[in-house]
């Protein structure tokens, strides 16, 4: 059965050989996620070479996603790297390199969190390591933040930090970021992930700067991730800026009571498939198989339910970068998605791409492909694309038969491997509607000869080769070159 929904795939230590990566390709990779808050721009480097090298062994686009670090608040480092605290312990806290006397009997935490002091008031929390450690703003002087320890716990340097109910007025591309978005660029990457956006001012800010550097070259698309409460409340406008959005339950879920993230995920990708855009569920997708050979059985219904619910693609973190099952990981995914894939009928969210949202001929020559598709019966859809938008909108209408997406450009070729249910083909250029069907059997017989006699639909623009939005939709039946 084929698999529509994508899996996306962190690299780290447990995944960067040659022999890994070639077997989680094997197993079912799609997208390769280089984190940019672990390891050096020449490790990523060398990813990136591995990948495009595998993909082209193994005949399959492999879309990377660089995935920037952005203003993450973190620990400073700590004497010895690591300190306990205990509950009702009193601590200070400071972003400044010459904070101001503090009592000897007060413990010292330095915190990479520039301007701290100015965003937070007595009676806050600030959550360390993920939320494990809890402590509550009790007094400040200017400089240093007194607290008191609510949670204790281990804390070693350089740890996370998050300020729920805080807003601390931080750049959204650090000068690390600048400088791995330049670098990513130069290396070609297919798609870029934004870290801690809280607006649309974030992402136009982000476009603007992209706009710079790429000049000539392929803008890429954009995925905004969405950790802090405040991109919830901007949900609207932050659509209007990207080309996709992340759930990141595991930021949300600290800076949220858990309780909501469920609800909090459906929201989003329920507006992103009505708006058009790529959705990605991310975090402790199968966090368990860190250390175990299977999931938890929740686990296994969380990744299915985020299929029900509409999700374009689902997201392996720790469990591929550094877990000790990277490709057993993968297989378990590929399995759960098709699985859950088979019962879609029954209990999958129904909402696509809506013409009531957005009024383009793309859009309605898309959903009508839909139709056309299941009211005939077809195989597939065939998609000819310059861009990849046009393959992505009729991604995004979630037709029940894969999306044959063909161009000739292979920058197009290898970042639609993010799109649901989308199969990319790197092919010549096509000149007139003939030229696109022959291309269209040449590409499908070599992978089925059975396919001779069935139907697919065609989508593209008219006249040919304008680079216009889709505008047509044509019912084909496949026939051998021999008939012809």
């Amino acid at each position: 059965m084929e698999r529509f929904a994508k899996i996306v795939s962190t690299l780290g230590p447990a995944s960067s050989d040659e022999t890994t990566l070639r077997k989680m390709i094997e197993a079912g990779l799609d997208v390769a996620r280089l984190n940019f808050s672990h390891g050096t721009q020449n490790q990523h480097e060398e990813n990136i070479a591995l990948i495009r090298r595998l993909s082209k062994e193994c005949n399959k686009p492999i879309t990377i996603l660089a995935d920037l670090q952005g203003p993450k608040l973190r620990i400073g480092k700590l004497e010895n790297n690591e300190i306990t605290l205990t509950e009702g312990q009193i601590i200070a806290l400071s972003s400044s390199k010459n904070p101001s006397a503090i009592p000897e009997d007060v413990t010292f935490i330095p915190f990479d969190v520039p301007m701290l002091h100015e965003a937070v008031i007595p009676g806050n929390r600030i959550l360390m390591d993920d939320g494990n450690l809890e402590i509550e703003v009790t007094q400040l002087d200017g400089v240093n933040i007194y607290a008191k320890v609510i949670v204790g716990g281990l804390l070693r340097s350089h740890k996370g930090v998050n300020l729920p109910g805080s807003r601390l007025a931080i750049p959204i591309l650090t000068e690390k970021d600048l400088s791995d978005l330049e670098f990513s660029l130069n290396l070609g990457i297919d798609v870029l992930a934004v870290s801690f956006v809280k607006s649309a001012d974030d992402l136009i800010l982000v476009n603007d700067t992209l706009k710079r550097l790429c000049k000539n070259r392929r803008i890429p698309p954009v995925i905004a991730k969405l950790e802090r409460p405040e991109a919830i409340d901007n949900l609207s406008e932050i659509f209007e800026h990207c080309d996709g959005v992340m759930v990141a339950r595991g930021d949300l879920g600290v800076e949220l009571p858990p309780w909501q993230v469920p609800a909090i995920q459906k929201h989003i990708i329920r507006e992103a498939n009505l708006r058009g855009k790529i959705v990605i569920t991310a975090t402790q997708m199968l966090e368990s198989m860190m250390t175990n050979s299977l999931p938890t059985r929740a686990e296994a219904a969380d990744c299915a339910n985020a299929i029900y619910d509409g999700t374009d693609a689902l997201m392996l973190s720790g469990e591929t970068a550094i877990g000790k099952y990277p490709v057993q990981s993968i297989r378990m995914m590929n399995a759960i998605i098709i699985e859950a894939e088979k019962h879609l009928a029954k209990w999958g969210e129904a909402d696509s791409i809506s013409v009531s949202r957005i009024d383009d001929d793309a859009v309605t020559t898309s959903i009508a492909a839909k139709s056309m598709a299941e009211d005939k019966d077809v195989t597939a859809i065939c998609v000819f694309t310059f861009s990849g938008n046009s393959a992505r909108w009729v991604s995004k209408a979630k037709p029940s038969v894969p999306i044959y997406a063909f161009t000739s450009h292979i920058s197009t070729y290898t970042w639609l491997g993010i799109c649901r249910g989308v199969i990319p083909f790197l092919v010549k250029r096509s000149d007139s509607l003939e030229e696109m069907l022959d291309l269209i059997e040449t590409e499908l017989i070599a992978i089925d000869p059975n396919i001779v006699g069935k139907q697919v639909i065609m989508v593209g623009s008219f006249p040919v080769g304008a680079h216009a939005s889709p505008n047509l939709a044509l019912l084909h039946t496949i026939k051998s070159h021999k008939d012809a």
